[in-house]
């Protein structure tokens, strides 16, 4: 069976570095074994590989900004472009939700509602009924956020999929086999605690306490689904010669 690849664009917090880097949270809550992935540093300069030769493409999130443009984000987003247009199953957290959107035509910025964190409210649209990584969850889903940007534009032919109260694309769906959340469905309640007091001194000075918003982190056992129907799913595709 193919393994899957697992592009890293950042690291996390430097608080949360000793539990290990974004594409290992990913692959802990993916469900993959060591065997079953690859992980490339392309934030460090790592060369990506044919996608080909994986059943999947799992892009994770960063404290990089799609906005900067940076050398090997577009780089990157050439590579999802041509990857997601023949059809490779992708699945992008975050920045790289916003880095599919950006590569595909869609517009990324800054969010109008501003930082979006913590543990909060998906509004899945009527769409997500009929989507096989959303299908079957009720109209409201908890999940775990923390972002400054978002896509102010999904893709031309893309699907929403799910909003916020803060962020009207949430999620979405491209063609047959690529997708974006803007939540992390690999963050742990620990995590995104951690994530909270990191962030607490920017929280104050927008008005928000960091203690009560970490007293209402709760756990997120729909939306961690979403990211392992996304591994079954393309397990099958790979198994069909999709």
């Amino acid at each position: 069976m193919k393994s899957f690849l697992l592009i890293e664009t950042g690291d996390p917090v430097p608080s949360l570095r000793r539990h290990g880097s974004f594409g290992h949270w990913i692959r802990v809550a993916a469900g993959l074994s060591g065997r079953e992935s690859r992980m490339v540093r392309v934030f460090e300069g790592e060369d990506l590989p044919d996608p080909t030769g994986h059943a999947g493409v799992l892009i994770s999130g960063s404290g990089a900004m799609v906005t900067d443009r940076q050398p090997w984000s577009e780089r990157t987003a050439d590579w999802l472009r041509d990857a997601a247009q023949a059809g490779h199953p992708l699945f992008g957290i975050c920045y790289g939700h916003q880095l599919i959107a950006h590569a595909l035509g869609g517009e990324v910025g800054d969010n109008p509602q501003g930082r979006e964190m913590g543990t909060v409210c998906l509004d899945l649209a009527d769409s997500a009924g009929q989507d096989p990584l959303f299908e079957g969850f009720p109209d409201k889903v908890p999940a775990q956020a923390t972002h400054l940007q978002t896509v102010v534009r999904p893709p031309p032919g893309a699907r929403v999929l799910a909003a916020s109260g803060r962020d009207d694309c949430q999620a979405f769906r491209w063609g047959e086999a690529t997708w974006g959340v803007q939540f992390h469905p690999e963050f742990s309640v620990g995590v995104m605690k951690g994530y909270i007091r990191a962030r607490a001194d920017a929280l104050r000075e927008e008005g928000t306490c960091p203690r009560e918003l970490a007293g209402a982190v709760r756990p997120t056992p729909t939306a961690r689904r979403v990211l392992r129907r996304f591994i079954h799913l393309a397990r099958q595709r790979a198994r069909n010669g999709a």
